[in-house]
């Protein structure tokens, strides 16, 4: 799914009125109407409202909501917050219809002095502004937000909540939705993880725009969704054999830190690898040999650390390095050396990144198309630090570019930005997710996949994908407290069979 901007957004709606053609008033009725149906199928049919309008578009919804919920039979009234001016012509006719039914309270604020008491049981709709901002909130504007925001109400903002900008960080006063009714599609401000405690719980809903627009928009921006993964899993063909599916390599562990080793050689087998092969500290043999026996074990002549590894690496079709490896010295020429000699596509997570994030040398030798994963932190640490999510997202998207290879920045909504420039946002996982391990897992996942696809691209998307799903599956047997690294491998299985399922479907 193509994720816009605000201005393709507005454009979208003008070509659905040109191209459909509909009414600009008739397309936000029909998008007043899907959100009284929301509310309606979400269980607020006993509480009053109260909808707080500007004098926009957005506040034009707002009145067409409050007239839709009263005819349905909602207590409503409504606040329209004057600007000296008449607004929008829609919002103009919709006031005009909401004058028809002296049921409704119509208030007018204009100073703090008319601010309403807020009972929290009451519902408040937020449609004083639309994606169309473009400036901080000021004066008794921002002072009714604050008002809101203490209030203790529940809030549903229509649109975007009012004074949060789709396409930069938000800047002052925001108003803490705990439920968003997007029209459409995703903005990109609802994927920031700095505003996760404003948009609260995204509902996109569907409101008819013209199809045309959309398959024309150019966007470098992107949601993983299942369209996109069934056209990139592919089912086993009837005669494969395990040569056909790739040999994977993981270079993981020292002393303590095996059990990564262990984590990040089943995710491997559990993806789907056609051999794969752990080289690990020679202390660790006996380890990986008795938890993971469907791999071979080569290791290194260290007990405790990686120092070098000898031998052939072509034959390995994508090799995963990183997880528990520690950043000792010896290990470091280590990589230096793979760096070198390896004609396979690099899976670099954990102390891997940690390693290249201490020596600029190693970021410049990274094998084209190879991955990493890093978390926030450890982006940092490797690129710099960036004053909001929003610049880290353009410095994610820059740096792949520029050393032609994939990152994929962790977190709750997984950025993945490839070296053509695209991104891509995962919306699966979870919190629970969030534990040491989790990312031993990934990699895993990450170089099997690449085995078999031949492609680190499509490898990351499938990949992320996958690791969220196994992640959700698990937590809603185990919980998100509960769940731990392990159960996101025993369930790649049933997230393979989702994936499979919906490609056939």
């Amino acid at each position: 799914m193509k994720i816009l901007n605000a201005g393709q957004i507005r454009e979208w709606d003008s070509f659905t009125i040109q191209h459909e053609p509909v009414l600009s008033i008739d397309l936000m009725e029909r998008a007043a109407d899907k959100c009284a149906d929301w509310i309606g199928e979400n269980g607020f049919i006993k509480n009053k409202f109260v909808i707080f309008c500007g004098k926009g578009n957005n506040g034009g919804d707002g009145l067409a909501i409050t007239r839709l919920l009263h005819q349905r039979g909602y207590k409503v009234s409504v606040y329209i917050l004057e600007f000296g001016h008449l607004g929008t012509d829609d919002f103009q006719i919709n006031l005009e219809r909401l004058h028809q039914y002296p049921g409704i309270e119509i208030k007018f604020i204009q100073t703090s002095e008319q601010f309403p008491s807020l009972v929290d049981h009451e519902i408040i709709v937020d449609a004083l502004f639309g994606s169309g901002l473009n400036r901080p909130l000021e004066g008794v504007t921002s002072l009714l937000v604050e008002h809101i925001n203490q209030s203790g109400c529940t809030v549903i903002s229509i649109d975007v909540p009012s004074g949060m900008p789709v396409d930069e960080p938000a800047n002052g006063n925001v108003i803490k939705a705990n439920h968003t009714l997007c029209f459409q599609v995703y903005k990109i401000a609802f994927l920031m993880p700095e505003n996760a405690l404003i948009i609260g719980d995204l509902h996109v809903l569907d409101i008819g725009l013209h199809p045309g627009f959309y398959d024309a928009a150019i966007s470098d921006h992107w949601l993983i969704d299942d369209g996109m993964i069934s056209g990139i899993y592919k089912s086993r063909d009837l005669y494969s054999h395990k040569g056909k599916f790739g040999h994977a390599l993981i270079i993981a562990g020292s002393y303590g830190k095996m059990g990564a080793a262990i984590l990040c050689a089943r995710a491997c087998l559990r993806s789907g690898a056609g051999l794969t092969t752990c080289y690990i500290p020679k202390g660790g043999y006996e380890i990986i040999q008795a938890a993971v026996p469907e791999a071979m074990a080569i290791t290194d002549s260290n007990t405790s650390i990686l120092t070098r590894i000898e031998g052939d690496l072509s034959k390995f079709t994508c090799i995963g390095i990183g997880p528990g490896i520690g950043t000792a010295s010896e290990t470091k020429k280590l990589l230096y050396e793979v760096f070198e000699a390896s004609k396979a596509p690099l899976i670099l997570d954990a102390d891997a990144l940690n390693i290249i994030s201490s020596d600029n040398q190693l970021l410049k030798k990274i094998p084209p198309h190879s991955v990493l994963t890093p978390h926030p932190k450890e982006f940092e640490r490797l690129f710099g630090k960036t004053a909001n999510d929003f610049d880290r997202l353009r410095l994610v998207q820059q740096r792949a570019k520029e050393l032609s290879i994939v990152i994929i920045l962790k977190g709750h909504h997984t950025v993945i930005a490839m070296p053509d420039g695209q991104v891509y946002f995962n919306i699966t996982g979870n919190a629970g997710m969030a534990k040491g391990g989790s990312g031993d897992v990934l990699t895993g996942i990450l170089t099997a996949l690449t085995c078999q696809l031949k492609d680190t691209g499509k490898a990351a998307l499938l990949g992320v994908y996958l690791h969220g799903l196994a992640g959700d599956i698990a937590a809603e047997k185990y919980s998100e407290e509960a769940m731990i690294a392990q159960d996101i491998i025993e369930n790649m299985g049933e997230a393979f069979l989702t994936v499979a399922g919906s490609r056939i479907g």
